[in-house]
C-alpha cells in the first residue's frame, strides 16, 4: 500500500499554500486524500481562481465535507499524517475541543486519537488569547503547529517564493523535501 497523506483545507486566507503543498506532494509516491470546507471553496476561488473540482489533478480521493460516513471518518482507514492548510480559527477551535460536526473536523479528531501526525497551518493575525489557548492545547495534544510565518534569509523575490518556503517547512514535517526550498546555510 502506498503511503497516504490527508489534506484538509479550511476557509482561512492561504489557499495558495494548500495548492502548492498539493503540487509538491503529487511529486512524491503518495496517495493523497482531501477534504475541503465550503469556506475554503470560496477562498480557493478568490485567491487562486480555482474550483473544488480543479483539485482532482493533485488529489486521488476528494471527500464531501458533509459525508461523515466517508473512509477518513474512521480510524480503521489508515493514513500516515494529516495537514490542515490553511487552518481557520473556527476549524482550530473545533479540533481543539473535539467538535466533529463535519468530515474535516472528524478526520482531525481521528488523527489525534490514533496518534497519527497532525500538522496545522493556522492563519490569523493578530492572535487572540482564545486562539493562543487553542493552539497551546493542540500542541500539548501532539499536533504540530506550523504557522505560515515569513522568513527573509532566502531573499524571496516574489510571493510564490514565500509560499514555497512555508510549503517546504510543512513538507519537512511530513518527511519529504519540496523543490526549490532553500534551507539556512545549505548550498
Amino acid at each position: 500500500m502506498r503511503r497516504r497523506i490527508l489534506i484538509g483545507i479550511s476557509g482561512a486566507s492561504g489557499a495558495p499554500l494548500a495548492v502548492d503543498l498539493l503540487q509538491q506532494l503529487r511529486k512524491q509516491d503518495l496517495e493523497i486524500h482531501g477534504v475541503i470546507t465550503r469556506g475554503a471553496e470560496m477562498t480557493l476561488k478568490e485567491e487562486c481562481g480555482l474550483e473544488k473540482k480543479d483539485l482532482w489533478q493533485w488529489i486521488d480521493q476528494l471527500y464531501e465535507n458533509e459525508d461523515l460516513g466517508a473512509a477518513i471518518a474512521s480510524g480503521t482507514f489508515r493514513w500516515e499524517a494529516m495537514v490542515v492548510v490553511p487552518c481557520s480559527m473556527k476549524t482550530l477551535a473545533g479540533i481543539a475541543h473535539g467538535y466533529s460536526d463535519n468530515l474535516l473536523l472528524r478526520a482531525a479528531d481521528v488523527t489525534l486519537k490514533e496518534r497519527r501526525r497532525l500538522i496545522l497551518v493556522p492563519r490569523e493575525c493578530p492572535l487572540s488569547p482564545i486562539h493562543l489557548r487553542n493552539l497551546c492545547e493542540l500542541a500539548q495534544l501532539g499536533a504540530l503547529i506550523v504557522p505560515p510565518m515569513l522568513s527573509y534569509y532566502q531573499h524571496p523575490q516574489c510571493v510564490e517564493e514565500c509560499t514555497r518556503h512555508i510549503t517546504g517547512k510543512i513538507m519537512d514535517q511530513l518527511g519529504y523535501s519540496a523543490e526549490c526550498f532553500q534551507r539556512w546555510r545549505e548550498s
